[in-house]
C-alpha cells in the first residue's frame, strides 16, 4: 500500500523533474527556476503525490492527507488536478480534469500509477463529481482503466489562399466590422463569444478569469496572439493562433478559432487569408461539425487530418446517472450490470429509474464479473457493459447501437431500445489542453 497525499510546496522542483521527464525527455535533465517554471498558469490547479506507506502524514479540514515530516521522501508518482465545470447533456456538473501523470523511470511497473489513478477517483468521489476527464498520453493505458474516448476534431491545413473565398464574406449591410488585437486583461470581451460557441457542445469547460488570463492567453514557451472580430461593436469571433517558423516557410498555427455565427466565422478564415504575405501555412483545430466545407471554394485543397480527443470517465455511476437530464416525456427503469476495474464501487448491478426528464440510480448488488466470470451470476440485467462503455454511453458520446454493433456491450432488443431513448447521442467537441 502506498499514501495519497498533496504535493508540499517544497517539493515543486521534484514535480516539475518528474513532469518533464514524462513528457519532454529529448530536452535533458531540466534544471528548475521557479521564475520561470512556477508561472501562474502552472500554479493553477492541485498537485498531489503517491509516497511509500510509511511517511507519516495528518488529515486536513477536508480529509486530504498531508506530509507531516519536513523532509518528506520523493513521491512515486505525481499528477495535478483542474476542478473544471463541465455542461454534460445539458447539466453544468463539477468534471475534474486529470493532467500531469507522471512516474520516474526508476518506479515504474510496479503498480504505482494505478494506484495514483484509484485515490485520484476516490477524491473525486468525496468532491461530489460524476465524471472526469483526462488528455491521455496513449488511449489504450487509461482505457483499461476506464477512461474512454469524448470526442474526434479535425486539424486542416492549407496555403492562406485557399481561403480566399472567405474575402467575399458577406453583402454590405451598413454595419460596421472590425479586428483587433487583446491582451490578458480584455479576456472579458471574448466571454460573450465562447459561452455562445460552447453552449453548442457539451464538455466544453466553463472558463474563470485565471483560466483566461493564464492558459488562454499564455502558452507553455510561445505567447500567442489573441485577436477579436467586432460586429457593430460586439465581439463576434476570435482567434488564438502563433506564427513559427523561418521566413519562407512560417505557418499559422490556429488553436482556437471560436465565432458565434457563419458571418463570423467566414470573418475568422479572411483574416488567416490575410496572412499570406507573411505565411505559407494555415493550420486549424475545428470540430467535425464544421461548414468550411459547405463554403470553401475548393475543400479539395484543405489538408485533413481526424484526431482523437480527450478522454471522460464516470467517478460514480450512482451519482452520475442520477444527476444526468434526460430526454423529457421518457419514462423507463434499465438494469446495467457494470464491471470496473479500478474501484469497487462501479462494479456492480445498478437499477436507473426514468421519469419527467430526471432520474434516479441505485446499486443492486456485485457484479462479481471484474475476474472474467460470465454473465451467468448476475441475474436478470438489461445491459452489460464495462465503466469505459458506459462513460461513453452517459455522456452521449456514442449511442447504444454503435456500442453495441462494436461488442462494447451485451443487450438483447429491448434493452438496446431502451438505451438509445435514454442515452441519444449529443454533440461533443473539447480540444481544450490541460
Amino acid at each position: 500500500m502506498s499514501k495519497y497525499c498533496a504535493l508540499p510546496d517544497t517539493q515543486r522542483a521534484v514535480f516539475h523533474e518528474y513532469v518533464s521527464y514524462a513528457f519532454s525527455p529529448q530536452e535533458g535533465p531540466p534544471e528548475y527556476d521557479p521564475e520561470e517554471d512556477e508561472t501562474k498558469g502552472e500554479q493553477l490547479g492541485s498537485r498531489r503525490g503517491l509516497y511509500p506507506d510509511d511517511v507519516a502524514t495528518r488529515p486536513d479540514e477536508n480529509g486530504l492527507e498531508r506530509l507531516e515530516t519536513d523532509d518528506p521522501p520523493d513521491p512515486l508518482c505525481v499528477c495535478r488536478h483542474y476542478w473544471f465545470e463541465t455542461n454534460i447533456r445539458g447539466e453544468g456538473l463539477l468534471t475534474p480534469g486529470l493532467s500531469a501523470v507522471a512516474s520516474p523511470p526508476e518506479n515504474r511497473r510496479g503498480g504505482h500509477v494505478r494506484e495514483l489513478l484509484r485515490h485520484s477517483l476516490e477524491e473525486y468521489r468525496e468532491r461530489e463529481a460524476p465524471f472526469s476527464l483526462l488528455w491521455p498520453f496513449r488511449y489504450r493505458f487509461y482505457r483499461q482503466y476506464g477512461w474512454d474516448t469524448t470526442n474526434r476534431y479535425l486539424r486542416v491545413e492549407c496555403e492562406p489562399e485557399d481561403l480566399a473565398f472567405a474575402r467575399a464574406r458577406r453583402e454590405p449591410d451598413g454595419s460596421e466590422h472590425e479586428f483587433r488585437a487583446l491582451e490578458a486583461d480584455d479576456y472579458p470581451a471574448l466571454e460573450s463569444v465562447y459561452e455562445r460557441y460552447a453552449d453548442r457542445y457539451d464538455c466544453r469547460i466553463d472558463r474563470d478569469g485565471d483560466w483566461w488570463r493564464y492558459r488562454i492567453f499564455e502558452n507553455w514557451t510561445t505567447d500567442p496572439f489573441v485577436y477579436v472580430w467586432e460586429r457593430d461593436g460586439k465581439p463576434a469571433a476570435y482567434l488564438r493562433y502563433v506564427i513559427d517558423g523561418d521566413w519562407g516557410d512560417r505557418t499559422m498555427t490556429v488553436s482556437e478559432l471560436v465565432a458565434v455565427d457563419l458571418e463570423a466565422f467566414r470573418a475568422a478564415l479572411a483574416f488567416c487569408h490575410d496572412h499570406d504575405s507573411q505565411v505559407s501555412a494555415v493550420k486549424l483545430r475545428l470540430p467535425v461539425d464544421t461548414p468550411l466545407f459547405d463554403i470553401a471554394t475548393d475543400p479539395d485543397e484543405l489538408e485533413v487530418e481526424y484526431h482523437t480527443g480527450p478522454m471522460a470517465r464516470i467517478v460514480d455511476v450512482e451519482r452520475a446517472l442520477s444527476v444526468l437530464s434526460y430526454p423529457g416525456g421518457t419514462e423507463e427503469t434499465i438494469t446495467l450490470a457494470v464491471t470496473d476495474p479500478l474501484v469497487d464501487w462501479n462494479d456492480g448491478t445498478f437499477e436507473l429509474a426514468v421519469a419527467d426528464g430526471n432520474g434516479s440510480c441505485h446499486r443492486l448488488g456485485t457484479a462479481g464479473t471484474s475476474d472474467g466470470t460470465r454473465v451467468d451470476e448476475r441475474g436478470d440485467v438489461d445491459a452489460i457493459l464495462d465503466i469505459a462503455t458506459l462513460s461513453q454511453l452517459a455522456i452521449g458520446a456514442r449511442s447504444g447501437g454503435a456500442l453495441e454493433r462494436a461488442r462494447r456491450l451485451e443487450c438483447d432488443s429491448a434493452g438496446l431500445e431502451g438505451l438509445e431513448r435514454l442515452f441519444p447521442e449529443r454533440n461533443i467537441f473539447l480540444d481544450e489542453g490541460f
